[in-house]
């Protein structure tokens, strides 16, 4: 989209010229070439040239001969200064040497071919006029290159303050994608080209005579119309007695008379797909087709055309043009300035907020100059009134002049009352044009563009009214008027603005278009201008019309077609190739080209987005605010709320009456403060607690007695428990909050040493002076943040120590004061959510404040109980669904379920909605057997759909009632207009099955009530909800759509009002076209009758073509007339559709004039390239912002792209390499290497070259193509074999790439044993099947088509429900067509092919018109009225007549709704979707090569290929990535740790997936404060918040343990000694010592086996250990064991270790432990503590306990406590 594009700054840039270098050095001799004028000069006589080519053809000179003396005077003149400028460029420049001499700059070749190319057309007029060269031969084909010497007139303004650099990269990107969708557009058509060639083959069987001689066919051979019949008796059409199917080449008809289109060989099956594809003339191919194959065959392959090559595939071009544009506009923005102001120089515009709540721009007088006139006439003049009086004259004057009609030929047209209201209004506003020029002055009144259309029109019309002028062109001015009256909306008038106010860009785009017309036109004419027989390019106004109806698409193939017949069949490739590319570039190109400006002008700027996502925000938290209307009105009846009596108290005291909802309340809440109640294990059925208590008292344990944990019982246990309980609870909340507290100190005070440590780090530049290279992105953004979070919390004053420079202090200040603007912003945000819980919260009061006050309220039609079981059992019914848990309610990871998409589909609507779905289908089913001829009326089998429908949809209702009311309720079925609908179908249903009449009269009230029953189908709009999220889609978008509507109108309106003035009356003629005058119109004459379009037959010498005599009549055109307004606006608005001006156009020319030609072709021009891309660019966005997607900036724009491209992105399915050299690691390198990629797609396009031409069992070519398709299977085959051997069978079946060509593969070799073994026409069919199954692999081996494809699969699945729609809008046209079209006679359009006998028929003539194929001519067939046909009155089925008001209505409606609005969501979702496509380096974020480095590393971890890694894999896959996602441990550990963290948090250390880890590096490398929406940016820094304060928990900690083990190894280094010591002497203390006898402790097994593994330890006799007492027994000893009854902390809580083995020990013999640890070795050493290592760990204890929670790390080790 256009917001995707970062948006450049605006700096001052070095100008890059792409035009010619005119700087040129000084020279005495030749002074002139530098001057201006003569460059001025130069480009006029540029112009000059084109219009000297235009006017050098053979039929002008006919004509005017006089012009080729004047061409050829011109062109000599043109020849002596340019040859003059030539030379003296080369004797500045040089010719060759030199850097820039003249042949080394492409501006001075291009100007030098256009010299030669002028010399070469200056000689071959001389020898024309000297008549040595006949005019009519190809030599005039040398003057094509001259039109383009219009590029000297232009190339001035190719120069932009870009640098070079940027705009070539631009060009050469925009370059590579436009060539890139072209390969993907040759890939559908070649593709759909081979399927024609198979399918069908040639068109050449028709119907003709049974006397019909081979080499002689002529026009009375063939049948009226020509048909093609099909040579097999059980399908296609069979021709009627006295005919015969025969082939008509092999009656001797060459193939220039055949025609070029069909599907005979690969080239004329690909032309003939391009003409189909675009939309013009594919249903005549279709009807051809169905003719002569079978009906189904011809169905899908058409059908399917149309939706992927002109419905998906080519709108791809307009999103590669939207996102091209989008980026040059944003670097071109300086050049085609601002947006900002809307008025003339002479106002100021200032911001307003308006009543809305929105922003508009307002305008605000500075400094007008006054005029002479008194204060009182100004005053008047500024009035509203007077400018209220002005418009509303104008809207009179506009409402007489659409009054004006055809009064025939007699009548007096000048002085009518017309012609007199016509000068009292100029006079009236000339009178306005000189009040306003007398109070504001002259100059004061020009400086407004307005007041210069205002007077342009005062001028024009006061011209007008002059007798002479009156009724021509000058009418113009008159209906111009109407275009005032969008001032009258200011809606309309911002709208119009916004459109057509930065008018240089659509300027530009028009005047490229006009120019590119008249160059192509130029060429055209000079390349066709000698061929006879082509009346078409004759002439240069022949040839402009002929290019403009190319780029309309109107008749454009009859164009083409007339080319390819009148150059013959040798240069028929060269010509269509031309028209095909000139119409691609046009249609697809320059179009999208229009609506890429009309988006990037209703694109906001950048500046205002963020503020309209606050107001937006702020608006939807006071939407909810106040109940519905429906629901207030029990506000205007008096209170009465439900009183209760209270029973079974003495009689002695009198109780008043209590309201039940405080008594209920009260005993609802102490079931809840009893229910509520603490046990060990928490429950996910605690759904009715509160979650927020339950929550915060979750994350806030408790310590009871004994030491144990224990959480909240669920809510759902029993509610009879002891009060004590209750009063301890309380005890315990308030143990809560006290601990919570601390806990929220010991969390300040941790952050403020972490932004301490970082602001220290940064001020101290401990991040400068690093090596050069290029940080990855994940580095950037995470210093940006670590940045950003020390400059919000820091001071300037630490910042000012540490002696920056001024200019980095005012840096800092300056960022400090955008972050706490951000922080500001933050606040702002977190108001609004508050805002929008109080506006929820009032409702929520107000709703339980009626429903205590008004018994009446919530009550299903005021008789059913709030709580009545009947009324709980209806609920249960209505709301029951399916409802498959997809997490572990446990450790809430997401279930992998085999049927999930099964399970979400029966998710997704109700049981009872559906079993409405599958009556309504059934329903609509039934409907589509219902025809003319077989009503439901006279059907009992068809009533019986009926009486079902209507049952069903009656207990729906009713139960939908019950549950939920029908009005007056907070859920009532009638609360929108989905229920408004149910409702009205259901009560057509209903009266339609109880009426039934048996005879239906046209145009009656049971005409119109089986018309209303053919809405039925759009109950599926209601039942799903996705159906309705799309019909919001259309609505919500209904007020732009509505000023496209309105402006269009408006358009049509000028045009019509002018077109009745000038050919009211003039159209009609007689149908004699030898008949002049009217007064000889009369008697009869024969008619000639069009046989064929296809065939190009001549007429033999004698021979007349099929007619019949008709009588002659004086009339206008069948479909079209400008008598009156009514009458022009249909015509109008037929050639708005594009459909039916070409007839239009020659009718005017014909029997007004050439020069009123025009105007057909300015309505068309506005009306197409501006008028309809307007609707394409409205719709895309409204759908833009009803995704949200409108205001979002560049960044958060691109933020939702990258998340989309995440989405799809999958692993690679590829095993790694063998680690070995051997066979299969030659294999796989063979394999992998693309030169053996590349080989194998050439050969799949080999293979498919076989299909060039038609597998026919008879033709004896199809043999050796079948055998050469052989020898290709089996290289397949071996492709197959050697993959399997280098990745084994199980990886190679883990790609489903792999897959499918094993698929394949194994069809091909079944389909080779077949082959051989048959030999038959199946056999061939599914050897050509197998060959296109393989083409589909070509997508898949090249990158951009297997993206590109990616984007139209993407597409098609997110409007799966607009097409769904789409087809539900068109059953229901479908059924009311067949009530009211279903017995029209056959017309020009309505025949046996198209016509509503049927609903199956109908849907194909209404496909028909969603592409626009002559729509507007079956709409006339459907008008058709007495005497053309025979009416009856008694019933519809009866008559052959039409409805012409019903097929008004029918037919513009459609068409608007479906090809207007439908279509355009199309391309909508394609153009967003383009994304994934259009990913670049540049775009900072995670790009294709990116992803696909990711993708490598993601399939180097996971070996199993499972897309799933265990959570410690998680570290090895972040330091094997490299490039732009790297992390350099060196530089960012801590980055690493918390990207570790953060994917540990996530499943509870569970395994971690593929899209997992991508979105944690994609949410890493985007600055989150520019990229992230207001909600998912708070979340996402919480988030982190969290992430950044758990690992610094762990930081310390393994701090601590670091320290700990220090301290560890000096005891142990101090202890040494003592231990030597003890074992020098105790032999002696043994020996010379007579101690008391000791006990000997026998340790555990853990102690032994740690003595044998440490290798110090020396080993006592019998086990017995002496230990003497030292000085540092003092009494802190403590055994392993002893410690069993002393508490452990882990995370923040209290926690007892597992029980110990129990230990016997003497008096002296303790044991120390450290850290869970203990060991003999160790306890002479811990018995001899250091005292400073002792007041060092002292000190470190009473530092963390004030800091934090002290935690136990995964392994169990605790902490030293000291």
């Amino acid at each position: 989209m256009l917001k995707r594009k970062q948006s450049s700054r605006v700096e001052a840039q070095p100008v890059t010229d792409f035009g010619p270098d005119e700087s040129l050095s000084d020279n005495a001799d030749i002074l002139w070439i530098n001057k201006p004028w003569v460059h001025s000069l130069l480009r006029i006589c540029a112009i000059i040239s084109v219009i000297s080519v235009c006017m050098n053809t053979p039929k002008t000179f006919e004509h005017y001969p006089p012009l080729q003396y004047v061409t050829f005077a011109l062109d000599t003149l043109l020849m002596f200064l340019y040859t003059a400028e030539m030379i003296a460029k080369m004797h500045i420049r040089g010719i060759v040497k030199g850097d820039s001499s003249y042949v080394k700059d492409r501006w001075c070749v291009f100007d030098g071919f256009m010299v030669f190319c002028l010399w070469v057309s200056l000689v071959l007029q001389v020898f024309e006029i000297a008549e040595i060269v006949d005019q009519m031969s190809p030599w005039g084909m040398l003057r094509i290159p001259r039109p383009l010497i219009m590029i000297r007139a232009f190339r001035i303004y190719f120069r932009f303050e870009l640098p070079r650099t940027r705009i070539t990269n631009i060009l050469k990107r925009s370059g590579e994608q436009i060539w890139s969708v072209s390969i993907f557009l040759l890939f559908f058509l070649l593709l759909y080209g081979i399927l024609g060639v198979q399918m069908f083959g040639t068109f050449t069987y028709h119907c003709v005579t049974d006397d019909t001689q081979p080499g002689n066919v002529t026009w009375n051979n063939l049948a009226i119309p020509d048909t093609h019949c099909s040579r097999e008796l059980e399908e296609g059409y069979q021709c009627p007695p006295g005919f015969k199917c025969m082939d008509l080449e092999d009656l001797g008809l060459s193939r220039q008379e055949l025609g070029y289109s069909g599907f005979n060989e690969i080239g004329t099956s690909i032309f003939t797909v391009y003409e189909a594809a675009s939309q013009e003339g594919w249903v005549f191919l279709m009807y051809r087709a169905i003719d002569s194959f079978p009906r189904w065959r011809s169905y899908f392959y058409f059908i399917t055309l149309i939706f992927f090559l002109a419905w998906l595939v080519k709108n791809v071009f307009i999103a590669v043009i939207i996102e091209t544009f989008a980026e040059i506009r944003v670097q071109f923005q300086q050049m085609w300035g601002s947006r900002s102001s809307t008025t003339s120089t002479a106002t100021t515009q200032m911001f307003h907020e308006d009543a809305a709540g929105g922003w508009q721009l307002v305008a605000v007088d500075v400094n007008k100059p006054q005029g002479r006139a008194p204060a009182c006439l100004q005053k008047m003049m500024r009035s509203s009134v007077f400018h209220m009086f002005i418009l509303s004259m104008v809207a009179v004057d506009v409402i007489v002049a659409a009054s004006n009609y055809y009064k025939g030929e007699n009548f007096k047209r000048q002085y009518d009352e017309f012609y007199l209201a016509e000068v009292a209004f100029t006079v009236l506003f000339d009178l306005e044009a000189l009040l306003k020029i007398w109070c504001l002055g002259f100059t004061g009144y020009i400086s407004s563009s307005l007041h210069k259309f205002e007077l342009l029109l005062v001028i024009g019309t006061t011209l007008h009214i002059y007798p002479d002028l009156y009724h021509s062109q000058f009418t113009y001015f008159q209906v111009l008027r109407v275009v005032r009256l969008i001032k009258i909306s200011p809606a309309l008038e911002d709208f119009v603005y916004k459109i057509f106010g930065p008018g240089k860009k659509l300027g530009s785009l028009v005047v490229f278009t006009a120019s590119l017309l008249i160059v192509m036109s130029a060429i055209s004419l000079q390349m066709f201008c000698f061929v006879e027989e082509l009346d078409r390019f004759t002439t240069f106004p022949r040839a402009f019309m002929s290019m403009f109806q190319i780029l309309t698409q109107e008749g454009w193939v009859d164009v083409m077609d007339q080319t390819l017949n009148a150059v013959g069949h040798m240069w028929a490739p060269v010509v269509a190739i031309y028209f095909i590319l000139y119409h691609l570039f046009a249609t697809l190109i320059l179009l999208s080209l229009f609506v890429a400006v009309i988006l990037d002008n209703l694109e906001l700027d950048e500046d205002l987005k963020k503020l309209k996502q606050l107001k937006q925000s702020e608006a939807n938290a006071d939407t909810k605010e106040k109940l519905p209307l429906r629901l207030r009105i029990f506000e205007k009846f008096p209170n009465r709320p439900q009183m209760v009596k209270i029973s079974k108290l003495p009689s002695d005291f009198t109780v008043p009456k209590i309201r039940e909802s405080f008594m209920k309340q009260f005993i609802d809440r102490q079931q809840q403060d009893t229910s509520c109640l603490l046990r060990r294990l928490p429950s996910a059925s605690s759904s009715s607690c509160d979650h927020s208590k339950r929550s915060a008292i979750e994350e806030n344990k408790y310590i009871d007695q004994k030491g144990n944990q224990s959480t909240f019982l669920p809510c759902n246990e029993e509610v009879n428990k002891d009060l004590k309980v209750l009063s301890a609870t309380q005890l315990r909340k308030s143990v809560f909050s006290i601990r919570a507290r601390n806990l929220l100190e010991k969390e300040t005070a941790i952050n403020k040493i972490l932004r301490a440590c970082t602001r220290q780090r940064m001020l101290s530049g401990s991040f400068e002076g690093q090596p050069a290279k290029e940080r990855s992105i994940l580095s950037v953004q995470h210093h940006i943040r670590q940045e950003r979070r020390s400059l919000r919390h820091g001071s300037n004053s630490q910042r000012i120590s540490r002696g920056k420079s001024l200019e980095t202090l005012t840096q800092d200040h300056s960022n400090t004061v955008r972050y706490r603007n951000a922080q500001r912003e933050d606040s702002e945000i977190k108001m609004i959510q508050e805002k929008k819980e109080q506006a929820e919260m009032k409702r929520k009061v107000q709703e339980e404040e009626l429903r205590e006050n008004h018994p009446y309220f919530d009550k299903p039609l005021f008789i059913v109980g709030r709580e009545h079981r009947f009324r709980n059992f209806c609920r249960v019914v209505v709301r029951a669904r399916f409802n498959a848990s997809k997490t572990d309610p446990v450790t809430g990871a997401v279930k992998n379920t085999k049927y999930h998409q099964l399970y979400d589909l029966l998710g997704l609507v109700t049981y009872l909605d559906w079993v409405m779905i599958i009556v309504t289908i059934c329903s609509c089913i039934s409907m589509m057997f219902e025809s003319p001829f077989r009503r439901v009326m006279h059907a009992p089998t068809l009533q019986i759909a009926e009486y079902v429908f209507v049952i069903f949809m009656s207990i729906e209702l009713n139960l939908k009632i019950m549950a939920d009311g029908l009005f007056f309720t907070p859920t009532a079925v009638i609360r929108d207009f989905g229920g408004v609908m149910d409702i009205f179908i259901y009560l057509v249903s209903l009266i339609f099955l109880c009426w039934m009449p048996q005879n239906v009269p046209a145009k009656s009230g049971a005409q119109l009530l089986m018309v209303l029953r053919c809405l039925r189908p759009l109950r599926i709009f209601k039942l799903v909800p996705q159906m309705r999220k799309v019909v919001r889609e259309l609505f919500s978008g209904f007020k732009e759509i509505f000023l496209v509507s309105i402006l269009l109108l408006t358009l049509m309106l000028v045009f019509a009002s002018f077109g009745v003035q000038l050919f009211a009356g003039k159209l009609a003629k007689c149908n004699d076209p030898h008949i002049i005058s009217r007064e000889d119109c009369h008697g009869i004459f024969r008619i000639n009758v069009s046989v064929s379009k296809n065939l190009n037959l001549k007429l033999r010498p004698g021979e007349k073509k099929p007619g019949f005599w008709v009588p002659r009549v004086w009339a206008n055109p069948r479909n079209f007339n400008f008598d009156n307004v009514g009458n022009a606006m249909l015509a109008l608005f037929e050639v708005l559709s594009l459909k039916g001006w070409v007839e239009v156009r020659d009718v005017i020319i014909h029997r007004v004039g050439p020069i009123h030609g025009i105007y057909i072709h300015v309505f068309v021009f506005l009306g197409c390239m501006i008028g309809l891309t307007l609707f394409v660019g409205v719709v895309i966005a409204n759908f833009n912002e009803n995704k949200g997607t409108a205001l979002l900036t560049v960044d958060q724009r691109r933020w939702e792209d990258l998340k989309s491209r995440l989405k799809i992105a999958q692993p690679l399915h590829l095993p790694p390499r063998p680690d070995n050299d051997g066979f299969r690691a030659k294999m796989y390198d063979i394999t992998q290497h693309p030169f053996f990629k590349r080989t194998i797609a050439v050969l799949v396009l080999a293979q498919s070259v076989l299909l060039s031409v038609k597998w026919d069992a008879a033709d004896p070519v199809t043999v050796p193509l079948a055998t050469m398709s052989v020898v290709f299977t089996f290289i397949f085959v071996l492709e197959v074999t050697m993959k399997i051997i280098a990745m084994s069978p199980s990886g190679f079946w883990q790609s489903r790439r792999n897959r499918y060509d094993l698929l394949v593969t194994s069809l091909g070799v079944i389909w080779v044993i077949l082959h051989f073994a048959l030999l038959n026409a199946y056999t061939y069919m599914m050897g050509a099947c197998v060959i296109v199954f393989r083409f589909f692999s070509i997508c898949g081996k090249h990158v951009t088509l297997k993206m590109l494809l990616l984007t139209v699969v993407v597409s098609m699945y997110k409007s799966f429900f607009i097409i769904v729609g789409m087809f539900l809008l068109l059953l229901c046209y479908a059924f009311a067509g067949v009530v009211l079209f279903g017995t029209v006679k056959y017309g020009e359009n309505i025949n046996r092919h198209a016509n509503f006998s049927s609903a199956g028929k109908a849907i194909t003539v209404l496909f028909r018109i969603v592409t626009g194929e002559d729509w507007n001519k079956i709409m006339h067939d459907c008008m058709v009225q007495p005497p053309f046909c025979t009416p009856d009155n008694s019933t519809y089925w009866k008559t052959d007549c039409g409805n012409y008001a019903g097929a008004l209505m029918y037919f513009c409606s459609f068409y608007v709704i479906i090809a207007y609005i439908m279509l355009n969501l199309l391309v909508a979702i394609i153009v967003e979707n383009f994304s994934l496509f259009y990913s670049t380096e540049e775009d900072q974020l995670l790009s294709y090569n990116d992803l696909r480095h990711f993708q490598i590393i993601w399939n180097m971890v996971d070996d199993k290929r499972e897309g799933v890694i265990p959570t410690f894999r998680v570290k090895f896959l972040l330091r094997l990535l490299r490039g732009r996602l790297e992390v350099d441990l060196d530089k960012d550990k801590l980055l690493f740790k918390h990207m570790c963290y953060e994917m540990e948090r996530l499943h509870n250390g569970g395994d971690v997936t593929f899209h997992d880890v991508l979105s944690m590096l994609s949410y890493r490398s985007v600055d989150i404060r520019k990229s992230l929406q207001l909600e998912e940016l708070l979340a996402r820094e919480q988030l982190e918040y969290t992430i950044e304060e758990e690992v610094a928990k762990q930081t310390i900690r393994m701090w601590l343990k670091k320290c700990l083990k220090r301290i560890r190894a000096k005891q142990q280094q101090s202890c040494s000694i003592i231990h030597s010591l003890r074992e020098s002497q105790q032999q002696e203390l043994s020996r010379f010592l007579n101690p008391p006898s000791i006990e000997t402790t026998q340790p555990s097994e853990d102690m032994n086996a740690i003595n044998q593994d440490n290798s110090a330890q020396p080993e006592t006799s019998s086990q017995q250990q002496l230990l003497s007492p030292t000085l540092s027994d003092r009494g802190g000893y403590r055994q392993d064991s002893g410690d069993a009854g002393k508490p452990q902390r882990k995370f923040g809580q209290w926690r007892l270790p597992s029980a110990p083995k129990p230990i016997s020990h003497s008096v002296s013999s303790v044991n120390l432990r450290f850290g869970g640890r203990s060991t003999m070795k160790s306890v002479a050493c811990k018995m001899n503590p250091m005292s400073d290592a002792a007041s060092c760990g002292s000190e470190v204890k009473k530092w963390w306990t004030r800091q934090l929670t002290v935690e136990s790390d995964e392994s169990g080790e605790d902490l030293l406590d000291i």
